[in-house]
C-alpha cells in the first residue's frame, strides 16, 4: 500500500472516532436538557435516568479517546497533525465531564430557588443554547470528512453562540447576587451558571482545534 493511501485511511479512522465522540457529547447534552426538565417537574426518576445516561456517555467518550490514542501511537509519523487530533479529542472529552458535573448539580438544586425571578426559564435558555453550540460543533466534525471548507463557517457559529452565552451568564450572575438571599441557593445556582459557561468555552476551544485540523485535510 502506498504511504499516501495509508495516510488517507488513517485520517478516515481518526475522524470516525472524533465523530463518535462528538455525537455522544451531543446526545449527552440533550440528556442534560431532559435532566433539567425533569428537575422542574420534580421527576426524580427522570432526573436520575438522565444522569446515568450522561455518565455512561462520559465513560464511552473516554474509551473512544483511549482507542484514538492507541491508534495515533501506531500510526506514528504517518500523520503530521496527530497532536492536533489528540488535543481535539481531549477537548471533546472535557465537555463530557462538564455535562456530567452539571447534571449532578441539577440534582442538588431546589426547585424553589429556580422559581424566583424566573430563573428556571433563564437557566433553561442557557442549557438550550449550549445544546445548540454542541450541535454546531458536531456539524463541524462531520464536515471534516465531507467538506472541510465549511469548518470556518461552522466554527464562527459556535463562537457566536458562545458569546451570547457569555453575555447571558454575566447578566444572570448579577441578578442572582441581587435577588437570591439564601446563601446555599446562591452558591449552587452560580456554580451551575459557571459550569455551563465553562463548558461552552471548552466547546469553542474544541471548535478552534477542529478548524486547525481542517486546514490539514
Amino acid at each position: 500500500m502506498f504511504s499516501g493511501e495509508a495516510e488517507i485511511q488513517a485520517k478516515r479512522r481518526t475522524l470516525a472516532v472524533l465523530q463518535d465522540e462528538s455525537r455522544k457529547v451531543l446526545d449527552a447534552a440533550r440528556d442534560l436538557s431532559l435532566a433539567f426538565t425533569a428537575l422542574l417537574k420534580n421527576d426524580q426518576k427522570g432526573l436520575q435516568a438522565a444522569q446515568l445516561r450522561i455518565g455512561k456517555a462520559e465513560d464511552d467518550i473516554e474509551s473512544l479517546r483511549r482507542t484514538l490514542t492507541r491508534e495515533l501511537a501506531e500510526i506514528g509519523t504517518m500523520m503530521m497533525n496527530r497532536e492536533d487530533v489528540l488535543r481535539t479529542a481531549y477537548n471533546i472529552e472535557d465537555i463530557a465531564g462538564y455535562l456530567s458535573g452539571i447534571a449532578f448539580k441539577f440534582s442538588q438544586v431546589k426547585r424553589s430557588a429556580l422559581r424566583r425571578g424566573k430563573f428556571r426559564d433563564e437557566v433553561k435558555g442557557l442549557v438550550d443554547m449550549s445544546v445548540e453550540a454542541l450541535q454546531r460543533m458536531n456539524d463541524l466534525v462531520r464536515a471534516l470528512a465531507m467538506n472541510p471548507s465549511d469548518a470556518i463557517r461552522l466554527a464562527n457559529d459556535v463562537q457566536k453562540i458562545e458569546k451570547e452565552i457569555d453575555d447571558k451568564y454575566r447578566m444572570l450572575s448579577a441578578r442572582l447576587l441581587k435577588e437570591v438571599r439564601a446563601v446555599k441557593d446562591l452558591i449552587i445556582l452560580r456554580d451551575i451558571l459557571e459550569s455551563i459557561e465553562d463548558m461552552t468555552d471548552r466547546c469553542l476551544t474544541a471548535s478552534d482545534s477542529l478548524t486547525i485540523l481542517s486546514l490539514g485535510l
